[in-house]
């Protein structure tokens, strides 16, 4: 069985939530008088309403670190892992990332227990972070040294506020990333956060690997269009949506995740 498929038995098209963790100690955002404490309780407020609303997973990332960076400080590491850990379901899977270091998110799942991680894990891209070259031998390298090879990796083949330094497709690199880089699911993303990518790139995308292989839509999942993406994606990772406003730093709305949720389970 694969490592999805293990985590995600019997669900035929997971519906994973975004635990938003606002920003960490040392990020320009970072609200000093609530304090590490302060973002905790933030998050678990968020959880428990995702997890009450009936999504399959959380998936813990530190959205609020504005601007991103991608090589993480130990403090980023620490902080990610305690949140992670103090805020997961007791009651099913949760995976983490790190935007955008993926040995700072590999060490927060190594640490935290978390089922899964996402992470951008090969291909050379130009982003708002400046050049950007991840490294998918190490980190799976690491994943096998730290004894956890039943830790599922998500691969971003289309990373938000980036794009490729070369020519070939989105279905290209995703057919690559999972014969070359051994990715567990494939991620398809729009420009940014919570913007949808084109439904024919998640068609394109789906058809050109192995069908045991996931495809999962990663950012701009709506209650309006998801019925429209869940013909091809086998599952989709949704935050902004479920936010008051749909804006991606407010808090979660119970009401707007109940309408995800009845809108995808529907489909």
């Amino acid at each position: 069985m694969s490592r999805f498929r293990a985590i995600f038995p019997g669900v035929s098209k997971p519906l994973i939530a975004m635990a938003h963790v606002p920003p960490l100690p040392g990020t320009p955002l970072f609200d000093a008088a609530a304090g590490v404490n302060g973002l905790i309780d933030h998050v678990k407020r968020d959880t428990e309403i995702l997890l009450e609303g009936g999504f399959d997973a959380v998936l813990f990332c530190n959205e609020g670190d504005r601007p991103y960076q991608l090589s993480a400080g130990l403090e980023a590491s620490a902080v990610m892992t305690r949140v992670a850990t103090e805020c997961r379901p007791t009651d099913r899977p949760f995976g983490v990332d790190y935007l955008w270091d993926a040995q700072c998110a590999l060490a927060i799942a190594v640490g935290s227990g978390a089922s899964f991680m996402r992470e951008v894990i090969n291909g050379s891209w130009e982003s708002d972070m400046g050049p950007w070259h991840p490294d998918a031998a190490k980190l799976l390298r690491d994943r096998r040294a730290f004894g956890r090879d039943d830790l599922a990796v998500f691969a971003n083949i289309t990373p938000e506020f980036a794009s490729p330094i070369g020519q070939r497709s989105a279905a290209q690199m995703a057919r690559s990333t999972v014969v070359s880089s051994l990715a567990d699911a494939i991620l398809v993303s729009g420009p940014m956060a919570g913007a949808e990518p084109d439904v024919s790139t998640v068609a394109d995308v789906r058809e050109s690997v192995d069908p045991a292989v996931p495809v999962l839509l990663n950012t701009g999942a709506k209650a309006a269009t998801i019925a429209q993406y869940l013909k091809y994606a086998d599952g989709c990772i949704v935050g902004s949506d479920l936010k008051r406003d749909g804006y991606t730093w407010n808090e979660v709305d119970p009401e707007r995740v109940k309408r995800f949720i009845d809108a995808a389970r529907s489909v």
